[in-house]
């Protein structure tokens, strides 16, 4: 019992990868950002779900503490698929800060990456969001960051850490080595 929470930057393929997970295991799936945009457009905050990394700091903090509080009920073994950080104008926000991650019962955390250049390469295919141009310095700025984060939830959370890779043409190991861990 507890959540496995699967983390990386837009592009990075974290739905196409448990899109097995959902599949092949007993995990109920939740949506961070789903669950972000639902309280956020009730509290009139976004009309949008991209709307959401716009929003000031302050705001995305109330947000977050409020999904935790929703996060912090569900029962049995969950996958929370999520932002490891958010790129925001006045830099990055982690996506689990400290008062969320606490309240959660976290038994694993996952960070699914991919070469730099293939991240952007599925951004700029993805037609149904509203994605912020990224340069690839800047990118490699965010996924740096993101390895950052995810030592410091493994810390502060005491579950293990794995980074899978998702390179094109690779999908099937990146989802066979998210299985084990879900074994």
């Amino acid at each position: 019992m507890g959540i496995t929470i699967i983390l990386g930057v837009p592009g990075a393929g974290k739905s196409t990868v448990l899109a097995s997970a959902k599949e092949k295991s007993n995990y109920s799936m939740v949506n961070y950002g789903d669950l972000m945009f639902k309280i956020a457009s009730q509290k009139k905050y976004a009309s949008h779900r991209d709307e959401l990394r716009r929003l000031p700091p302050e705001k995305q903090m109330k947000v977050q503490s409020e999904v935790g509080d929703e996060l912090a009920k569900m029962q049995g073994n969950v996958i929370l698929d999520t932002h490891c950080s958010i790129s925001t104008r006045k830099g990055y926000l982690p996506g689990l800060p400290l008062p969320l991650l606490s309240k959660l019962p976290v038994k694993q955390l996952v960070l699914i990456t991919a070469p730099i250049s293939e991240i952007l390469g599925r951004r700029r295919s993805d037609t149904a969001r509203r994605r912020d141009e990224e340069t690839p310095e800047s990118l490699k700025g965010h996924e740096d960051w993101n390895k950052f984060l995810l030592a410091t939830y493994s810390v502060v959370s005491g579950a293990p850490a794995k980074i899978i890779v998702n390179s094109d043409g690779k999908l099937e190991e990146a989802q066979h080595a998210l299985l084990a861990l879900l074994d």
